[in-house]
């Protein structure tokens, strides 16, 4: 993908810049054996940087075994003040995830980046943290039919989400949710809580891989044979007014390929990503990876603004470091969560030359016909780049 700027800045969303405070851990709450919640506590101070939309992730800085550590995170929680949740499943070799799920407990402090994410519905709210404040006009044309489709911690933002649109009267949504074993299943609790709150208008549908259920429909892998059941049995694409689909790269494409067959537009179809399935490239602890500069050598000139600074850093064209990388070695706190192209917390604004992006799990269309790019996915395609983080 190439990704060059345009001019027109009428309608480039509005986003908050990325920034990590640090706040103290209020609760560490068990999920299952391999999954905690951990809620942090918000400052007065600090309550307009931690306004959010269900949906949304923050980034969580720490350092671990003298190296500091970058993850991002989905929100759990319809939007509520003073108090930020997210969900942490243990990963194999997951590094964070483990320190969380075995080492991180209620006093502890964590740097916490300002939530962050376009995983929102269209029917957008009228104020972050307010459950209750729904346009009319969102809502006009009567009852409103959602699908969520996630699997294992790809609950997280779904049961935000779920919360805050179940709140209104008119609403209903179907969830499909995989695990492997019903002993795996993050939030059974409140997902049970919440069927019991609105019985006609939530139905959630168990789908277990690895443990036989009394209807084949919920028994095994989704793949796009068990798909088609549950389309058959479970869902009417026709009727559905928005869908969310998180979970890792081959589910969610999966679900994106099947409702692209059925003409279901492109618009109306929300996802996040785990991951790519692909390694990061660069970017690991709070450097990029080593490059070394060749005076005599051919470079790209890349500036870019952050916090109303401007820095400067040549790039060796043999290296095709991204420009993330590149900006990484002279200036430390640069944004950044994932270095995949997942997360989005590196976006920043072409305004001089062009760049090519390798990858976009992140960016809304609107954003990379207004310039926008995830600097961790783009390199240079011309001399000199001028990227704004502050844009």
């Amino acid at each position: 993908m190439t990704a060059e700027p345009r001019n027109d800045s009428t309608t480039t969303p509005t986003k908050r810049r990325a920034k990590f405070h640090p706040l103290e851990v209020s609760e560490v709450r068990g999920l299952t054996d391999s999954a905690v919640e951990v809620s942090f506590a918000i400052p007065e101070d600090l309550a307009d940087e931690y306004d959010y939309v269900a949906g949304q992730y923050v980034a969580l800085r720490a350092d671990i075994g003298g190296t500091e550590v970058r993850r991002s995170y989905s929100i759990c929680e319809a939007p509520q003040k003073g108090v930020i949740k997210v969900g942490i499943k243990k990963d194999l070799g997951g590094v964070f995830s483990t320190w969380a799920n075995e080492e991180l407990k209620a006093g502890d402090t964590l740097e916490v980046m300002s939530p962050q994410g376009a995983f929102i519905s269209q029917h957008r709210l009228t104020g972050m943290n307010d459950a209750e404040a729904v346009s009319d006009a969102a809502f006009a044309k009567g009852d409103t039919h959602f699908v969520a489709a996630a699997a294992g911690s790809g609950i997280t933002p779904i049961l935000a989400i779920a919360k805050s649109l179940l709140a209104h009267p008119g609403t209903s949504m179907d969830l499909i949710y995989a695990n492997r074993a019903a002993s795996e299943v993050m939030f059974l609790e409140e997902l049970a809580d919440l069927k019991d709150r609105y019985p006609s208008r939530l139905a959630v549908h168990h789908v277990l891989s690895r443990e036989q259920r009394q209807a084949p429909v919920y028994s095994g892998r989704i793949d796009a044979e068990r798909l088609e059941l549950i389309f058959a049995n479970l869902i009417d694409v026709e009727q559905v007014d928005e869908w969310f689909l998180c979970g890792p790269f081959e589910l969610v494409q999966l679900l994106r390929d099947e409702l692209d067959k059925r003409d279901v537009d492109p618009e109306r179809v929300r996802f996040e990503l785990f991951s790519t399935g692909q390694p990061a490239e660069g970017a690991q602890g709070n450097a990029g990876r080593p490059v070394e500069v060749d005076p005599q050598g051919e470079n790209f000139e890349i500036s870019f603004q952050l916090d109303g600074l401007t820095g400067d850093v040549k790039s060796p064209k043999s290296a095709r470091e991204t420009v993330l990388n590149a900006a990484l070695r002279v200036r430390a706190d640069v944004p950044f969560a994932c270095a995949g192209g997942v997360c989005g917390t590196c976006r920043a604004k072409v305004t001089c030359g062009t760049v090519d992006m390798a990858e976009n799990y992140a960016l809304e269309a609107d954003d990379v016909a207004n310039g926008y790019v995830l600097t961790c996915q783009s390199r240079p395609t011309s001399d000199r780049v001028t990227i704004d983080f502050d844009a």
